[in-house]
């Protein structure tokens, strides 16, 4: 069999600036995915031509990012509502009086971070997230970075006849592994090593819906990968055997490090992805110290 896993990205698939933007500058953090904005404070009210640009940059990168930025909850919901409805997290607090802005924390003392692992927010709904806009409220010194992974990147480089299989096939999503009553936040191990308040496990999360390993964007039509570790539980109208080796694939192939970019925080920093488009991973590597973030996430479509 020839090898081929280390073969060159096409040109089109690489994160190059593809539009003029008027209002702000754009500069790509990553070669496959993510931009940072500067020229920008999101703090203040935007106008439309501004708004119809910042779509046009997560389009073109996926995930952007924007530094030096002061903002408070309600500032926060004011940029977020140019770009869609707000989700209330089913198993997460809020922000007190905000519960639309979901609080990640992790103490000093805490082992754990949370979701700490390669995921896309929220997919175990019917309707999973538009995208997350991320703050950094305090961070450590160093360490703390997240990754993204760029998933129409990662359908792209599959193999033709790996396309062709995975066409039509739905995969099933749901948020048992995590916050059903014998996921990972419910375990005592969990409870032990990570304060854990404001998180929720119940029966609910038990629920299941299907989505389509493949989907397509409906502003771009471009084709993504859409299943992620922790949500993906099986594929539909599969034995968990049959399924199994093809998500443990994907899985991997997903979130190989050439398909992404590596965001170092700085207070105040803010990111926007495109929850349709990337899987995240938070990095747990600064023992010790407090790093605390808010989340205010967009309502989506139900994928196709």
């Amino acid at each position: 069999m020839e090898w081929d896993r280390h073969r060159f990205i096409p040109d089109e698939n690489l994160n190059a600036v593809k539009h003029d933007y008027r209002e702000f500058e754009v500069k790509p953090y990553g070669g496959a995915c993510g931009a940072e904005i500067f020229g920008l404070d999101i703090s203040k009210p935007v106008n439309q031509q501004t708004v119809t640009e910042i779509k046009q940059a997560l389009a073109d990168h996926l995930v952007i990012f924007f530094r030096d930025q002061t903002i408070e909850p309600e500032g926060l919901k004011a940029f977020g509502a140019h770009f869609g409805t707000f989700h209330t997290h089913a198993f997460v607090d809020g922000v007190e009086g905000h519960p639309e802005i979901m609080v990640v924390e992790k103490d000093p003392k805490d082992e754990y971070n949370f979701a700490g692992v390669w995921h896309s927010d929220v997919s175990f709904e019917e309707k999973p997230p538009m995208g997350s806009i991320f703050c950094a409220i305090d961070v450590p010194d160093y360490g703390g970075n997240t990754l993204f992974a760029n998933q129409q990147l990662a359908y792209d480089m599959l193999s033709d006849t790996y396309k062709q299989m995975l066409e039509g096939v739905y995969a099933l999503h749901s948020a048992e592994n995590v916050y059903g009553p014998q996921g990972e936040y419910a375990t005592q191990d969990y409870k032990d090593h990570h304060d854990g308040t404001g998180i929720t496990s119940d029966e609910s999360a038990d629920q299941r819906f299907a989505h389509p390993i493949v989907r397509t964007h409906p502003e771009t039509g471009r084709k993504s990968l859409f299943v992620n570790e922790p949500f993906t539980v099986g594929i539909k109208g599969m034995l968990n055997e049959e399924a199994e080796p093809i998500l443990r694939y994907l899985f991997r192939h997903s979130t190989r490090p050439d398909f992404g970019c590596n965001f170092r925080w700085e207070t105040n920093a803010v990111a926007f992805w495109d929850n349709r488009s990337v899987q995240h991973y938070p990095l747990n590597d600064y023992p010790g110290r407090r790093r605390v973030m808010w989340r205010l996430t967009l309502n989506g479509e139900k994928p196709f």
